[in-house]
Order: C-alpha cells, then structure tokens, then sequence
C-alpha cells in the first residue's frame, strides 16, 4: 500500500516527459518540415506566414495570421483533422462544419436561410428589361441542390428549408420564363446518382435531366442519352462537401462524360485565347478539383460553335458551374453557345446580346445553394 504513491508519482512522471518529448517533436517537425502551400484535401490555399509591422500588431492582425499560419501548417495536420471528424462522427455527431453524414454514403450540404432572394430577383428582373425589344427566348433556370433532392437521406430531425419556394419567390420577381427542372430530377431518382456523394455539384446524369427539362420548355427534340459516347474519366473523385466534413477516409465518386459522336465542336476561350475540339479537359483528372475538366473550370467567355448542329440558333448561357456539366448536352442543338462567368466578364451580358442580333435564345442557370451569395450575379446587366 505505501509503494501506490511512488508507482503514481513515477507514471506522472513519465507522462509528463512523454508529452513534453511529443511538444518538442512536434516542434521541431513544424520547423523541419516543408510548408504547403496549396491543400488538396480542402482545395484552398493555406495561409502565409504574415509580415510584421506595428500597426499589425497593435490591431492584433498580425497575432491573428500567426495563429492561422500556425493552425495551417501543424505537422500531420490531415491526420488529425480526420481523427477529429472521425471522433465526432462516432460521438453521434451529423453535422459537421455546415455538411450532413447522410444515408448511404452521402455528404450533404446544408441550406442556410437565404437572405437576398428579393435583391436577386430584381437584378434577373432589370436584366430581362435591358432585352425587352431584342428577339429572344429568355429562360431562368434554378436548380435545386443534394438537400431537396434527397431530403429523405438526411439524418432525422435535420431543419429543410424548401429551395424551390424560394426559387418561385425568384422566379415571379424576375418575370423571366421559368425552367422548372426539379420534378425531372425526381424522376430521374431511379436511374441512379444525380449528385456526387462528395461533391455539391449534380452529376452528369443529374445535368442530362436538368437538359431534358430544358428541351421541353423549349421544344427541342432531346438526345437519347444511349446514343451519346460515354466515358468513365475518374473513380476517386472527391469534391467540395468531402474537403468541408474533413472525412478524409471516404471513397471517391466517378465521373462519366458524354459525347455526341455527331457533332463537331471547336471551343474558344475569350481569356486565354486557346481552342480546342473539346469540352473536356482531362487533365483535371490527376488534379484534387477533378469537377473542373468541364469547360476547362473558369474562363469569363467561351464560345462553342457546332458544324453539325441541328439548328442555326445561337445561344447566351449565363451561369454558375452546374451548367458546365450540361453544355455537352446542349450543343447538339445550336450552331453555337457563348458561356458567359459574370464574375469574370465586365462588359455587360444585354450588352453583347444586343451587339450579336443573331443571337436567338437566352438561358440564366445557377443552383439553389450558392445562389444567395454568388457574385456573379452582380454582373448579370
């Protein structure tokens, strides 16, 4: 019985010796080891170390970059995020940083309350204005995100918000023709996945319903996707709800592209002034953001032309990243498609409308999630 405190003082000991020895390792790995500075696994950029001035250090800027610097580049600092979300997750935990651990694999992002649903359906509104007198189609596609889609997948008492009111709110401010692709999306539930476990995007399944909702308002006469060439690129596929969960140890989805064996493309980027054959660059396969292979990622104006399409209309697609997954879908149907990224281009959307008379229809396509905070939409005028 006396020995007790001895053994106890001894363990303290050697644990305290133990701790202090995994401080200084840990340390001296900070140091050691090279600095990243781009993370895959969250595909942003991590901080740099901050520059010293008085002011930064009066105001605290600078305490705060160090720590931000610190927490960026703490040695193995994927492992530890992984085990921390892992240990959430295993506590019962079903929503983590803003994604919920869904059924049968998926990571779903959650829908906050939208706050500038009415300032956006005025900007839509004033664009449409600007086109009164120009003789086009005008159409406003919004669709509805992982979380409206398969709302039954989400863990049980998980707050919805319903994207397509407000999309209706939308809809009825701006005045503009409505797409409603929700209800093919639904129906398409049963031919398999129309969003990326891993990933806020639709798949390209999920796209191709979205365009045979598309067809219909418009009555264009759909492709059957059998008679399309399909083409798996990526199995390990693991997007932005993935980077956000911090679930390091989930699978991949696949990617599969689509091509129409009977068009013939050339694609130009405005920006770069490159051309290709192709809507796909493949090169995004070795890369973490995978998605991007769709139109090359972000380009402020791509023009499309199709010699083998099967009209000589024209189309001004005014968009976020889901439509880059459905142009190769709809370039069967216009001689050509000029994408316009409004975070990009500045010269003002109605203006190059009215300075391309050929011009014939108009489609407006962003999805339901990051529309409240997309800034592309300041420059739809």
């Amino acid at each position: 019985m006396e020995e007790r405190p001895v053994w106890e003082n001894r363990i303290k000991k050697a644990t305290a010796l133990l701790l202090a020895g995994m401080v200084l390792l840990l340390a001296a790995l900070f140091f050691i080891m090279d600095k990243k500075e781009f993370s895959e696994n969250e595909n942003r950029y991590l901080a740099k170390f901050p520059s010293m001035s008085l002011e930064g250090i009066k105001s605290g800027e600078y305490m705060s970059g160090l720590e931000s610097y610190l927490a960026d580049h703490f040695p193995f600092r994927d492992f530890f995020m992984g085990i921390k979300t892992k240990a959430e997750m295993y506590a019962g935990k079903k929503k983590i940083n803003g994604i919920y651990i869904a059924e049968d694999g998926y990571l779903i992002e959650a829908y906050e309350k939208p706050e500038n649903t009415e300032r956006i359906g005025q900007i839509l509104g004033s664009f449409a204005k600007e086109l009164e007198g120009q003789d086009v189609d005008l159409c406003l596609m919004l669709v509805p995100t992982a979380i409206y889609v398969y709302g039954e997948k989400l863990p049980g008492r998980a707050p919805v918000r319903n994207q397509m009111e407000t999309a209706e709110i939308v809809y009825s401010l701006s005045g503009i023709r409505a797409v409603d692709c929700s209800k093919d999306l639904f129906a398409y539930k049963e031919k398999g996945e129309l969003y990326y476990k891993t990933d806020h995007h639709w798949t390209t399944l999920g796209a191709y319903a979205g365009y045979t909702a598309y067809c219909r308002e418009m009555g264009l006469d759909a492709v059957a996707l059998e008679e399309m060439e399909a083409q798996t690129v990526t199995e390990d596929f693991r997007g932005t709800v993935y980077s956000k969960a911090g679930d390091y140890g989930r699978e991949g989805d696949a990617i599969t592209i689509y091509r129409n064996p009977a068009d013939k493309l050339t694609v130009e980027y405005a920006d770069t002034g490159e051309t290709s054959n192709s809507l796909y660059n493949l090169e995004y396969v070795d890369e973490k953001d995978k998605y991007s292979l769709f139109l090359d990622n972000l380009h402020s104006l791509i023009e499309i032309t199709n010699e083998n399409a099967d009209s000589d209309r024209e189309l001004v697609l005014v968009k976020d990243s889901y439509a880059n997954s459905m142009v190769p879908f709809l370039v069967h149907h216009y001689e050509k498609i000029y994408v316009f990224d409004t975070r990009y281009y500045k010269q003002g959307v109605s203006a190059f409308i009215k300075e391309h008379p050929e011009v014939t229809d108009v489609l407006l396509l962003y999805n339901m999630n990051t529309l409240d905070n997309d800034l592309g939409i300041r420059g739809v005028y």
